[in-house]
């Protein structure tokens, strides 16, 4: 008995999908910070510079969602994210509308537009 219960456990267990696939999600109006400057931007992100942002672009780029959780992008993001800031006459207030696919505490980035 106990080798047939393992082998129905086992057939069930591999019949599984490993995960769910991750959909892909828009935020909007979402302050896009550097990673090395988030910790003292947090509480007022859109007072954020824009020439600091660029001088920052190492760090790498993320998003601060509305209920303050920063999630960073990946290295295809953080492209796009100083193409945007590049292209923007935007010199604070850097919010944007970010498309892509949530990984857990990052961001794979699809496209990125500094509203």
């Amino acid at each position: 008995m106990k080798k047939w219960t393992l082998a129905v456990l086992v057939a069930a267990c591999t019949s599984l999908p490993l995960g769910v696939a991750a959909e892909e999600t828009t935020w909007t109006n979402v302050a896009v910070v550097d990673t090395m400057c988030v910790a003292k931007v947090k509480a007022n992100p859109d007072a954020h510079k824009r020439s600091c942002a660029l001088q920052c672009a190492k760090s790498g780029y993320g998003l601060i969602t509305n209920d303050g959780t920063y999630l960073k992008f990946d290295e295809a993001g953080n492209e796009k994210t100083v193409a945007a800031l590049k292209a923007t006459k935007k010199e604070d207030h850097l919010r944007a509308t970010v498309k892509g696919t949530r990984e857990g505490d990052s961001v794979k980035v699809d496209s990125i537009a500094i509203d």
